[in-house]
């Protein structure tokens, strides 16, 4: 077990669940979400602000268990070697001698929750959702970005072949060749994200859908600073929450053939749902717990 003094914040979310934005926003709100942070890029403009330490030390660990590096898997990791295991508290250790307060973004951390359950008891989540159907169709988006980008890098001609002939049916080709792919690791990051909110006590998590923020970014934010006892300054995530930004959801059911993934996701997401529609009334005044309310944005 880690000896952990500071007080920890750990952001979970799956891919593309609007988990750089709530970082974002937490971050103009003084939290230390790491001092080297993952860049924009065209899939992300605005930033990942996912912490490079956590970043190469997940991408590191599913490459040692013969695991895609992004992390699309279809199981969490089980177990970790002596080596991972202390090149963890190495680097959480280090963090919370430097930093009193400071947290991470990086959503293979997703495939890692047991682990951090054991090593850091006393961390406080912020879970992030968002429905299956518009993740998906976000991280589609975001591949087509990529191909669309070398099409419209080449000449005029080939720039117009693309745009009258080739664009829509390349579109169409990815919706059919991924959507079962990625809602199937939908289903095992939200699985893990349901499990690890059934583990813990209600006292050290928060479950956010960042699409509600624009609304509750107060309650959530005194979840934060009053119960928790962050040292934090409010900032309104309107400022940093741009809607022109969100791909349009387009009905993935029709290119899913196995309709069984289907009732499993409705069924997973109906469960889930139930975490960041209940509202915990209850204000715990315990001030030796550094996460001292359950609440439930």
């Amino acid at each position: 077990m880690i000896e952990q003094p500071s007080k920890i914040l750990i952001i979970a979310g799956m891919h593309r669940s609007g988990t750089s934005v709530v970082s974002n926003w937490l971050n103009k709100c003084n939290l230390n979400i790491g001092d080297n942070l993952l860049g924009p890029d065209i899939g992300n403009v605005e930033g990942h602000y996912e912490d490079m330490d956590f970043y190469r030390y997940h991408e590191d660990v599913l490459e040692d268990n013969h695991q895609s590096r992004l992390g699309y898997v279809n199981r969490p990791i089980q177990n970790l070697s002596y080596y991972q295991e202390e090149k963890l508290k190495a680097i959480t250790g280090y963090k919370s001698k430097i930093h009193a307060e400071w947290g991470w973004k990086e959503p293979r951390t997703c495939l890692f929750l047991s682990h951090y359950r054991r090593l850091i008891p006393n961390a406080c989540y912020m879970i992030v959702l968002r429905d299956y159907r518009s993740t998906v169709n976000s991280l589609i988006t975001r591949d087509f970005k990529y191909i669309e980008a070398k099409y419209l890098a080449r000449n005029a001609f080939s720039r117009l072949v693309w745009k009258m002939f080739r664009r829509e049916r390349r579109r169409r080709k990815l919706y059919n060749n991924l959507v079962s792919y990625y809602l199937n690791v939908w289903i095992v990051y939200n699985r893990e994200l349901l499990n690890h909110m059934n583990i813990l006590s209600e006292r050290k998590f928060i479950a956010v859908d960042y699409n509600l923020l624009n609304c509750s970014d107060r309650e959530t934010f005194s979840v934060l600073a009053d119960d928790w006892g962050f040292s934090l300054q409010y900032f309104d995530f309107k400022k940093v929450f741009k809607e022109t930004l969100i791909s349009t959801v387009v009905d993935i059911d029709e290119f899913i053939a196995d309709k069984t993934l289907l009732t499993t996701a409705n069924e997973l997401e109906h469960r889930l749902n139930k975490y960041v529609q209940t509202k915990n009334k209850s204000k715990a005044g315990c001030n030796s717990d550094p996460c001292l309310s359950g609440s439930f944005v």
